[in-house]
C-alpha cells in the first residue's frame, strides 16, 4: 500500500487539483450547480478562502487558503465530494474496496496537494488555474471559460480581461498558411 505524505500546515495556503473516476466524463459542468452547492455546503461549515478556482469538466484547480490554527483542507475535499455525489446513484461496475467505503466511484480517491510557498509560488499557482481551460483547448481565451473566478478577479483588476492573449493569435513556431 502507498503511503502518501501531505504536507499539513495550519493556516497555509494550497494548490490542489482533484478529479473524477473518469477522464472523460463532463459531470461537474453538466452538473455546475450541483458542484456550487456542494462547495457552499462545505465553506459554510468549515470556513476557507477560495483564492482561485477553475472546475473543468472532468477536473477542479483550486487555491484555497485555510484560516489560522487550521491544516485539514482533506476533510473539506472529503465533505465535497461527498455532497456532490450524493445526488448520483453508484456506479455498476466499481471495485469492492469502493462498495466497502460507501463511495460512488464518481471521483478519483486521491487528490493532488501543493503548499504555496510565497508570493511568487502563488502567482504561478493562480496563472495556472485560470489558463488550465485554454491548455486543454476548451477556449481561446481565459476570459471566456465560465467557470472560474478569473471573472471575479478581473472585477477586482488583479487580471486585465485579455490577460493571457488569444490562443489563435499565439504563434508557436508553426508556419501559418
Amino acid at each position: 500500500m502507498s503511503h502518501y505524505r501531505r504536507n499539513y500546515l495550519a493556516g497555509g495556503t494550497f494548490f490542489f487539483t482533484v478529479k473524477l473516476a473518469n477522464s472523460k466524463s463532463c459531470l461537474l459542468v453538466e452538473q455546475i450547480d450541483l458542484l456550487r452547492e456542494a462547495y457552499a455546503f462545505v465553506q459554510q461549515r468549515y470556513a476557507f478562502e477560495t483564492v482561485a478556482v477553475c472546475v473543468l469538466p472532468n477536473h477542479i484547480h483550486a487555491v484555497w487558503a485555510l484560516p489560522d490554527g487550521d491544516d485539514d483542507y482533506s476533510l473539506r475535499w472529503r465533505l465535497l465530494k461527498t455532497k456532490f455525489s450524493d445526488a448520483f446513484e453508484s456506479l455498476e461496475n466499481i471495485s469492492a474496496s469502493k462498495k466497502r467505503r460507501r463511495e460512488k466511484g464518481i471521483w478519483q480517491r486521491r487528490f493532488y496537494e501543493h503548499t504555496v510557498c510565497d508570493d511568487a509560488d502563488l502567482r504561478r499557482c493562480v496563472d495556472y488555474v485560470y489558463f488550465n481551460p485554454v491548455k486543454h483547448g476548451l477556449v481561446n481565451r481565459v476570459i471566456d471559460w465560465p467557470y472560474s473566478t478569473f471573472h471575479r478577479d478581473v472585477s477586482l483588476g488583479l487580471y486585465p480581461p485579455d490577460w493571457a492573449g488569444d490562443v489563435a493569435d499565439f504563434d508557436a513556431g508553426e508556419r501559418k498558411q
